[in-house]
C-alpha cells in the first residue's frame, strides 16, 4: 500500500472513532466503567485464546503472559473503574485573597487518541492506554506493532462485543508508515510507546500541528545493592529483573552496582541462580527472543564489552538450533561505562555488574545515562535508601524491589531524560488524557471590580490591601481599604 492509500485508510478510522465519540463522551462514568468492566470479563473468560496467541508472536513464556499483561491490564481496569468518577469530577479550588471569586477545574476528553504500541508487551501497552482513554471519555485508534498485530486485532475483538460502542477502539495493524499516517492524521493527542529515535519522529510529526503527546522510550535501568541488602531477595530480583521476556523490558535491570564489601557472594550467588535457569519456551524460565534483529544488538553490546576488556561468567552466546531466535542468559563482570552494555539500551537476556566503594560514586554511575525510566535500590538503612530514592534521575524508583512500579494501577508511569515524558497510570495518567478546564466565577454580582475602567488611586490601593493582607501588615492593610473604599 502507498502513503496516499495508508492514510486515506488511516483517516477513515480515524473518522470513525471520531462518530463513536459523540455517544461515548455522552455517558456518565458509572456508564463507560460499566461496560468496560464487560470488557475486562471478556478478556479473562478467552484468556487462553489470548495468551496463546501473544505467545506465538512473541515467543514469551505462558506464565509471563498470563501474570505480566494480563493480571496488569486486568488490575488498571478495576483501578479506573472504581476511581475515575472521582478523579475527574470537578474540583473546586480556593481562589486565594480573592474571595469574591469562585474557582474550579474540569476535566473533558480531548477527543480521539492515537495509540502506538510496542511488541514486547503487545497487550498491556495496548490495551492500557486504549483502556486510560476510554475511561476518560475518549475514543481510540490503535497501532500496535507490525511484530505483533494479531494481538493488536484480539484487544479490536474485544471491544467489538460492544455492540452500539464497538466503533470506539480503532485498530490497524499494519506496518511503520501507518504509525507515521496516524500522527500526522486528525487524531487529538498521540501516546507512543517504542524507540528513542522513533519517538523523536513522532514528536516531529506531532509538532507541525502542535498534537499533545506522550512518549515513553525505553531505559538502562540500574539496580544498586548496599551492604546491608537482604541479599538473598537481592539476587532473585537481579536475576528476575534482567532476564524476564527475555531481557525485553524498559524497565529490565540492565546495570547493577554492588558495595565493594558484598561484591563477590553477590556475583557468586547470582552466576550461580543464572546457570540454574532453564531457557527456551514452553516449560522454560528464560524466553526467547522477538527476533534475529533484536537478537544481533544483544550480541554486539556484549562483543564489545569483551573486546574492551569484561569477563563473562555464564552465558555469552546465542542457543544455537533452537526454534526462534535465543540467548542465554548472561552475567558480565570488569564492565565500565565506556562499553555499549553499560550505556545503550540492550534489550537483551545480559546482566551486567560492577562494584563501588562509596554511595556518591554509586549514584553518579547511575545516573552516568542519557535515560532515566526506572531505579531499583537494595539496603535496610533507611538514610542511605532514601538517599538514593531522592537524587536517582529517573521517574520511577523501587525500593528493596524491581518493575513493580507499573504493575501499581495507582502509581503514574513515565520516564525523565530521554526516557520521555508524560504519564500513564495512576491518577496523573487519566488526567493526561484530558483537557483541562479552568473556571472562575463572581460571587456578589457588584457594579465594579477594583481593576476595571477607569484606572484610579483606588487601583493601586487595591493592590496595596491585598500586597499588605499577604505580608501580614493589616494597619497598612486598613489604610489603603480606606482610600479604596471613600473612592467607591
Amino acid at each position: 500500500m502507498d502513503l496516499e492509500s495508508t492514510q486515506k485508510e488511516v483517516n477513515q478510522c480515524v473518522l470513525k472513532a471520531r462518530k463513536a465519540y459523540e455517544s461515548w463522551s455522552a455517558l456518565s462514568h458509572s456508564q463507560r466503567a460499566s461496560h468496560l468492566l464487560r470488557v475486562k470479563d471478556l478478556l479473562i473468560s478467552r484468556l487462553d485464546e489470548i495468551v496463546q496467541v501473544i505467545c506465538e508472536e512473541t515467543g514469551k513464556l505462558s506464565a509471563e503472559a498470563v501474570v505480566n499483561e494480563v493480571v496488569v491490564c486486568s488490575e488498571l481496569i478495576n483501578f479506573y473503574a472504581k476511581n475515575a468518577q472521582k478523579i475527574l469530577s470537578s474540583k473546586k479550588v480556593s481562589p486565594g485573597i480573592f474571595f469574591t471569586k469562585q474557582a474550579e477545574i474540569r476535566y473533558e476528553p480531548k477527543g480521539v487518541i492515537g495509540i502506538i504500541s510496542p511488541w514486547n508487551y503487545p497487550l498491556v501497552l495496548s490495551l492500557g492506554p486504549v483502556m486510560t482513554a476510554l475511561f476518560a471519555g475518549n475514543t481510540a485508534v490503535l497501532k500496535p506493532s507490525e511484530y505483533t498485530p494479531k494481538v493488536g486485532l484480539k484487544v479490536g475483538e474485544l471491544f467489538a462485543s460492544l455492540n452500539e460502542y464497538q466503533d470506539i477502539v480503532q485498530v490497524l495493524p499494519a506496518d511503520r508508515e501507518t504509525g507515521a499516517a496516524l500522527v500526522n492524521s486528525d487524531v487529538d493527542m498521540i501516546t507512543f510507546t517504542g524507540s528513542v529515535a522513533t519517538g523523536k519522529a513522532v514528536m516531529r510529526d506531532a509538532a507541525k500541528t502542535l498534537k499533545p503527546i506522550i512518549l515513553e522510550l525505553g531505559g538502562k535501568d540500574p539496580m544498586i545493592v548496599l551492604r546491608d541488602a537482604n541479599l538473598k531477595r537481592a539476587v532473585k530480583a537481579c536475576v528476575w529483573g534482567a532476564f524476564t521476556n527475555a531481557g525485553q523490558t524498559c524497565m529490565a535491570v540492565e546495570r547493577v552496582y554492588v558495595e565493594k564489601s558484598i561484591y563477590k557472594e553477590f556475583v557468586d550467588e547470582v552466576v550461580k541462580l543464572t546457570s540454574s535457569l532453564k531457557v527456551g519456551a514452553p516449560d522454560g524460565d528464560v524466553a526467547p527472543m522477538i527476533n534475529e534483529k533484536q537478537l544481533k544488538i544483544v550480541e554486539d553490546h556484549v562483543k564489545d564489552a569483551v573486546e574492551k576488556g569484561a569477563q563473562i561468567l555464564c552465558g555469552g552466546s546465542r542457543v544455537e538450533n533452537a526454534l526462534r531466535p535465543t540467548f542465554s542468559p548472561t552475567v558480565v563482570v570488569n564492565v565500565n561505562h565506556s562499553m555499549k552494555i553499560m550505556k545503550e539500551e540492550t534489550f537483551g537476556p545480559v546482566l551486567p555488574i560492577c562494584k563501588f566503594d562509596t554511595d556518591q560514586e554509586a549514584l553518579e554511575l547511575a545516573n552516568d545515562s542519557p535515560y532515566g525510566l526506572n531505579a531499583s535500590v537494595f539496603g535496610t538503612d533507611k538514610d542511605r535508601v532514601e538517599f538514593f530514592v531522592k537524587n536517582l534521575k529517573s521517574g520511577n524508583v523501587c525500593v528493596n524491589d524491581v518493575m513493580v512500579s507499573y504493575a501499581l494501577p495507582a502509581l503514574p508511569f513515565g520516564g525523565v531524560k530521554q526516557s520521555g515524558f508524560g504519564r500513564t497510570h495512576g491518577e496523573l495518567g487519566l488526567i493526561e488524557m484530558c483537557n483541562v478546564k479552568s473556571v472562575a466565577k463572581d460571587r456578589f454580582g457588584l457594579s465594579f471590580e477594583p481593576q476595571w475602567y477607569p484606572i484610579t488611586k483606588a487601583t493601586k490601593a487595591f493592590g496595596e490591601v491585598v500586597l499588605n493582607l499577604r505580608a501580614k501588615q493589616p494597619l497598612k492593610a486598613i489604610k489603603a481599604a480606606k482610600s479604596l473604599l471613600i473612592k467607591h
